[in-house]
């Protein structure tokens, strides 16, 4: 249930909090340019929502049916910009983050980075630990690998983002810029709460096999515990088609910005598993509304440890730059 608070009331809003918290509920306050929102957390069917009508302070009232609360725009009709390391992530802005599937040396990692970020990424991705199918794939240099992300942050200044495997790692994570949920993890509830009691900003996959629903509610389990820094990244989902890796769902990404103030973005080279598709795919999620992009970028692709035949060099990572930057306008984002 949401109350929206008349213009001239606002200063009143602090009595009414006290008496919602008093019937056991909880509150999400939201303050837009024009409008204060309250949201009521819990089993409101114990509150009568003809007395909250009736409250003078209140402009209108309407109960929300979607299970997830924080998340939904209805609580929150501003965008969220997410802000790791100085980068806004959301809003008008549109944000790109690239990098290899795994780091695997100081050279690989540092050059890449130094690629990049001259061709405008302006947050470098790297996995340190790696969720494989295979227990006999790389599975990362783990917390060395992490180490190799911050000597390559120190020499170029992008923030760095790196996935989390299991909540124990979390101490590990303490110098990261931002920690990235992977689509395998994107329901390992334990990891999410925890995560959800940290201040870092979190971003958060979408399943390999997950509805849209089920995607939010992950997000919920994370801004239920306090931290509300999240972003999502549409990244494929296992559809019945063998040509491509994953389907990229690009219809999730203008409704899910219907449904959330969260940032949206995506990751094309996941999406399809093939490099030759990271161009069109890319420039399909510009046109579609997202917020950004997170591109695997290596420098030797045929002998990269990890998904080499999804990774692009960093020439065509320049290449795909060039031709967002003449659509962004279009798209209203900067």
């Amino acid at each position: 249930m949401i109350l929206i608070i008349k213009n001239d009331k606002k200063d009143e809003v602090g009595k009414l909090i006290q008496w919602i918290k008093s019937q056991g509920l909880d509150v999400h306050m939201s303050e837009g340019q024009n409008t204060t929102i309250v949201g009521l957390i819990g089993d409101t069917s114990r509150v009568d929502i003809d007395l909250i009508s009736s409250l003078d302070i209140v402009e209108s009232v309407k109960r929300i049916q979607e299970p997830y609360k924080k998340a939904n725009r209805k609580f929150h009709p501003n965008d969220t910009v997410v802000e790791v390391g100085g980068v806004k992530i959301g809003g008008d802005n549109f944000t790109l983050i690239a990098g290899p599937c795994s780091v695997e040396t100081r050279d690989q990692i540092v050059g890449i980075a130094r690629a990049v970020r001259a061709s405008g990424a302006v947050m470098l991705r790297g996995g340190a630990f790696k969720p494989r199918t295979s227990p006999y794939a790389f599975q990362g240099l783990g917390a060395e690998g992490i180490e190799l992300l911050k000597e390559a942050r120190r020499v170029t200044g992008l923030p760095i983002v790196t996935e989390i495997m299991n909540f124990s790692q979390l101490d590990l994570f303490n110098d990261v810029d931002m920690i990235q949920v992977g689509a395998r993890n994107m329901q390992n509830f334990d990891l999410l709460k925890a995560l959800g009691q940290s201040d870092k900003p979190i971003l958060l996959k979408r399943g390999l096999a997950n509805t849209i629903e089920e995607w939010l509610m992950s997000a919920e389990y994370i801004m239920s515990k306090g931290n509300e820094k999240i972003v999502l990244c549409e990244r494929g989902i296992r559809t019945f088609e063998p040509l491509t890796r994953n389907t990229l769902d690009l219809s999730a990404i203008p409704l899910v910005k219907e449904l959330t103030h969260l940032p949206v973005i995506v990751d094309p080279s996941h999406a399809s598993g093939l490099a030759r598709l990271v161009a069109p795919l890319s420039l399909a999620a510009v046109g579609a509304g997202s917020d950004g992009l997170i591109i695997e970028v290596h420098n030797d692709p045929p002998h990269a440890l990890c998904d080499g035949a999804q990774s692009i060099r960093p020439e065509q990572f320049d290449a795909i730059v060039g031709k967002i930057k003449a659509i962004l306008p279009i798209v209203g984002k900067k």
